[in-house]
């Protein structure tokens, strides 16, 4: 079993935010696995590998200039697992406020291998996918 470290987590979601701000997807196999399993929200139906996450990727964002502040706060890590609290801030209104809770596993290579992500939209007051 791998054991990471809050710093490590801390410099993983930081290499998160910086990819969603690059253009393209090329950046995703320096934080996931190729098998990685990522779910969007506690009941969708998970994405499963990287070229299929490239492909949620770009249909998720607005694109490499999508205008948003982001705080994230490491919640808990123990061995090969962290809980993350994100609030992102959109530039754009009509996306809003999120906060989610992202439980994250990751490899002894430091890559995440599971993402899971809880998101709440503030307007709506409770889970929501975006």
């Amino acid at each position: 079993m791998a054991v990471v470290r809050r710093e490590r987590v801390e410099a993983w979601v930081r290499a998160y935010e910086e990819a969603w701000r690059a253009p393209g997807t090329g950046r995703l196999a320096e934080l996931f696995t190729a098998d990685v399993t990522y779910l969007p929200g506690p009941w969708v139906a998970p994405v499963r590998g990287l070229v299929d996450l490239a492909e949620f990727w770009e249909a998720e964002r607005a694109g490499p200039d999508e205008g948003f502040t982001m705080a994230s706060d490491v919640v808990a890590v123990d061995a090969d697992t962290a809980v993350i609290r994100v609030e992102v801030h959109y530039d754009d209104e009509a996306v809003g406020v999120w906060r989610d809770l992202w439980v994250l596993r990751f490899t002894a290579g430091g890559r995440c291998s599971v993402f899971e992500e809880w998101p709440h939209e503030a307007a709506r007051g409770g889970a929501a996918v975006r």
